[in-house]
């Protein structure tokens, strides 16, 4: 059975135990960790490009890796209509006992029966594609979920800095990997470590070729102060 990682460190914070870090393992061996206490961020403490993000919310919202349930909360303070949605049994009951009003257990792969007029992935949600192979897979389950004219909206990273420069100004990147952006992940809290997972950052430009082809007009509405960027796709009526 897979481990609750995310699920076990928000069920801790959200009781009180307010020092915990979560730890990331990619395969480019980079290490890094950060506190639980990041995904329990109110509005005023969030990054620039997730209240942007938030202001460009309109309609019905679909929350996708709500986590804690911050932006989704956020939203609801607001007035929206918003559901919010997570793999993690922890973080749903976590999201419920923060006075979330529609928040379910679900797989944005899985999750039907309803159309949005914003689907939101925040914290690089868009990674859940995986691989590059798989974004049209992704887009057309986004169209699914959207109403007609509805909008997509998230955060990314271009991460070719991570790879090594040359003399030239270009970077080494393995010829084994289809996709520099191609990352596999395993995350720890405590003793709880999760099983190596798929993860993907996509570059704006190849964002914008294959939101392009699968009838999304892409937009590139912020960039970030390192390598990352928001971009707001809408579905071409």
């Amino acid at each position: 059975m897979a481990v609750d990682v995310f699920g076990k460190a928000i069920l801790d914070y959200h009781s009180g135990e307010t020092t915990g870090e979560i730890h990331t393992f990619s395969s480019l061996e980079e290490q890094d960790s950060f506190p639980v206490s990041h995904l329990f961020r109110s509005y005023d403490s969030m990054p620039h490009l997730e209240k942007k993000a938030l202001d460009l919310c309109r309609g019905r919202v679909l929350d996708i890796g709500c986590g804690a349930g911050s932006h989704s909360l956020y939203l609801q303070s607001r007035g929206f209509d918003v559901t919010s949605i997570d793999i993690s049994p922890g973080a749903v009951q976590a999201c419920k006992a923060r006075g979330l009003s529609n928040v379910f257990e679900s797989d944005f792969w899985q999750y039907k029966g309803e159309t949005f007029d914003t689907l939101l992935l925040l914290m690089n949600g868009i990674g859940i594609a995986g691989q590059l192979s798989k974004l049209p897979h992704f887009f057309q389950k986004a169209r699914q979920l959207l109403k007609p004219g509805g909008q997509l909206i998230f955060d990314s990273s271009d991460i070719i800095y991570m790879y090594e420069q040359d003399e030239d100004g270009g970077f080494w990147v393995p010829e084994d990997i289809p996709y520099y952006g191609e990352l596999t992940y395993e995350i720890q809290y405590k003793s709880y470590k999760s099983a190596p997972f798929a993860w993907i950052f996509v570059d704006f430009n190849t964002l914008e070729d294959f939101a392009e082809k699968e009838g999304f007009g892409c937009n590139l509405v912020r960039k970030g102060d390192h390598f990352d960027y928001l971009a707001k796709l809408t579905v071409e009526v």
